[in-house]
């Protein structure tokens, strides 16, 4: 189910999102986004509805501060990781804590949080994740000396995925982080 894009450009971070959710061979097409804001951040889910719930309308997100990496792999984690166990979501398989996979943009960068709850931020500038993630990174990495705009390569990314996926659908939704201020 998904595909999730985000890219980054003149210090703001886009990303788009399709609208499927998926169960075996059921699709239905979701009103409820999978992208949005949350104070500072722009963030896009996959893995699970209930999730994106939870990080759209739970998440208390915490202010950035300090130096980013750092701030994001502790503060932003730790945060994170009560938000989904207070809210009955997170999993632990063989003593190791699990949740899902995002996109968040914040301050001008972009970082995916994987199911472990690593971050990582890819030195591209763009990322994708989700079933139909590797054909929108082909279309992501195709356009990236083309001059588009951002909107318009996160819309090809996503029309490649729904294209090649099964698991992506239309309507396509965007968001921008909002600037960082100074």
């Amino acid at each position: 189910m998904t595909v999730i894009v985000g890219l980054v450009h003149n210090e703001r971070v886009h990303l788009g999102g399709d609208s499927a959710g998926v169960s075996g061979l059921r699709i239905t097409v979701r009103r409820d986004p999978k992208i949005f804001r949350n104070g500072a951040y722009a963030m896009g889910f996959t893995t699970s509805f209930r999730m994106g719930q939870l990080l759209h309308h739970a998440f208390n997100a915490p202010k950035p501060k300090g130096e980013l990496d750092r701030f994001m792999a502790t503060v932003f984690v730790d945060r994170l990781r009560a938000c989904l166990k207070n809210g009955g979501w997170a999993r632990k398989d063989d003593d190791q804590e699990q949740a899902g996979t995002f996109l968040v943009g914040v301050h001008g960068r972009l970082f995916a949080v994987y199911d472990d709850y690593q971050i990582a931020e890819p030195a591209d500038g763009y990322a994708a994740v989700g079933c139909g993630g590797e054909f929108a990174l082909g279309a992501l990495h195709a356009t990236a000396d083309l001059g588009l705009k951002p909107r318009d390569r996160l819309t090809l990314a996503l029309t490649a995925a729904g294209h090649h996926s099964a698991g992506v659908c239309e309507p396509f939704t965007y968001v921008t982080a909002r600037k960082q201020r100074s």
